[in-house]
């Protein structure tokens, strides 16, 4: 490669002149193999989603700088919770230049609240003090009962730990009836909220057991649970209470403190209603061994002793049965009256929707929308006859205008139209035509072919005297 040399005879390298497109290139590359993976810690700001790509972009900023940065689908769609504006965040990504720009800025593959340790250190320290104070004691937990009828449910309403649980229920027992006490299930303010709607389930009376829970979330998303205002409402409650908060890898405070965990809403809801056919067998099951019992008595009695033991044994014997039949009615009719509530309010809702589909009232129905449909039908000729009436005159005025402005308005008045033959040239001075050229002549009516002879040259006081070809 040839060198050069400067002003003081010194050899210089050759210059390599850029593109900008090869320059921002270059350093991309640069940055990429420079900077393969880092980790990255800021504050979120100017957070934005593209809603056609799902991709996510965003600044990362200190007290001292800030840096470009995005997120696309493929990774953001992964994470359990969503970024906005002044989050503290710890990111993984690469360095990179966005070429079109020459901006520099960090391809993000991987986030997490930095916030997470915080919390995770508060939730440590608030279980340690609630645990010495007892609160989270084995012994303090209530069993569920065998076969509610009454349900609470302390969520959000429009949440989808609502619909499973609901849906559970219906599928298991659909004699229970459902007590929903809504609450907003995250954010600043939820777990008053969520601790005030236990605390009226409670007071509400004729409950069987209660169900606190969301769905999943980051730990951000479920704090709420976490508040020592929500676990003592849990405690304080006075029927057992199922706690079905996130997902089965989440444990809350809320859980600890609750009668019994459950690993989903759903899971909470297959608790706490066993289905007909559990009862049918639990009871089939009680038979079973009371059978067992008897006979292993009634060998006992033949083999052994006779007289005050035997007498012993034998009312021991009969209040045991009693005890059992009593148990097995009491099963079977609360069962029964659950499943013939349950068909009473169907029967209802089965006559509700007669009633509405009843001749009398789809007659009524129908002339009612009849009468509408005549008055949109009136409204709507009318609308189109007046449209007409304005395209007509509108259209009279333009054609008037037009025989106005016709040609041949202005040859009905004695005037004609002088072309040549030969090729169609309309004549507007005689000097474009000569001796022997024929000329079309059109009239109002018709038209003539002419020779023309000469010309008439325009004379003195508006005569014409005539003129050579």
């Amino acid at each position: 490669m040839a060198e050069r040399l400067d002003g003081s005879g010194l050899a210089t390298p050759p210059r390599r002149i850029y593109s900008v497109s090869e320059l921002n290139a270059e350093v991309h590359g640069l940055l990429e193999e420079t900077y393969p993976l880092v980790w990255l810690v800021g504050e979120i700001s100017n957070f934005r989603v593209f809603t056609a790509s799902g991709h996510w972009y965003f600044t990362l900023k200190d007290d001292r700088a800030q840096l470009g940065a995005a997120m696309f689908r493929g990774q953001n769609r992964h994470l359990r919770f969503r970024p906005s504006d002044g989050d503290s965040v710890l990111v993984r990504g690469q360095v990179s230049l966005y070429d079109a720009r020459g901006s520099y800025q960090i391809i993000v593959s991987h986030m997490e609240p930095r916030g997470a340790g915080a919390l995770h250190a508060a939730f440590a320290a608030l279980r340690q003090r609630l645990e010495a104070e007892g609160l989270f004691d084995p012994a303090r937990k209530r069993p569920l009962p065998a076969l509610p009828r009454r349900i609470g449910v302390v969520t959000s309403r429009d949440g989808a730990a609502l619909r499973d649980i609901l849906q559970v229920l219906a599928r298991r027992h659909a004699g229970v009836s459902v007590l929903l006490v809504p609450c907003r299930v995250q954010g600043d303010g939820a777990a008053e909220e969520i601790a005030d709607a236990i605390a009226r389930a409670g007071r509400a009376g004729g409950l069987d057991a209660l169900i606190v829970g969301r769905g999943g979330g980051s730990l951000e998303d479920l704090w709420a649970f976490n508040e020592e205002v929500v676990a003592r409402a849990i405690a304080a409650c006075p029927v057992p209470v199922i706690s079905a908060v996130g997902h089965e890898s989440d444990v809350t405070i809320a859980d600890l403190a609750a009668d019994v965990r459950a690993p989903t809403p759903s899971a909470a809801a297959e608790m706490v209603a066993a289905s007909r056919e559990e009862m049918l067998e639990r009871m089939e099951h009680l038979s079973r061994r009371l059978a067992g019992a008897t006979r292993l008595l009634l060998t006992r009695l033949r083999s052994g002793p006779a007289g005050s033991f035997t007498l012993l044994a034998a009312r021991a014997l009969d209040g045991a049965l009693r005890q059992a039949g009593q148990s097995h009615d009491d099963l079977a009719g609360r069962l029964l009256r659950g499943f013939e509530r349950a068909l009473v309010r169907r029967r209802r809702r089965l006559e509700s929707l007669t009633g509405r589909l009843s001749p009398l009232s789809l007659r009524s129905s129908l002339a009612t929308r009849r009468e509408r449909l005549g008055g949109v039908v009136a409204r709507l000729r009318a609308a189109a006859a007046s449209r007409w009436r304005t395209g007509r005159e509108a259209l009279a005025v333009a054609a008037g205008r037009l025989r106005e402005l016709s040609p041949l308005a202005v040859l009905s008045r004695g005037y004609a139209l002088a072309r040549l033959a030969r090729d169609g040239t309309v004549l507007r001075d005689a000097r474009q035509a000569g001796a022997g050229d024929e000329v079309d002549l059109r009239l109002h009516q018709g038209g003539l072919r002419l020779e023309v002879l000469g010309r008439l040259e325009p004379a003195e006081g508006g005569g014409r005297r005539g003129g050579g070809g």
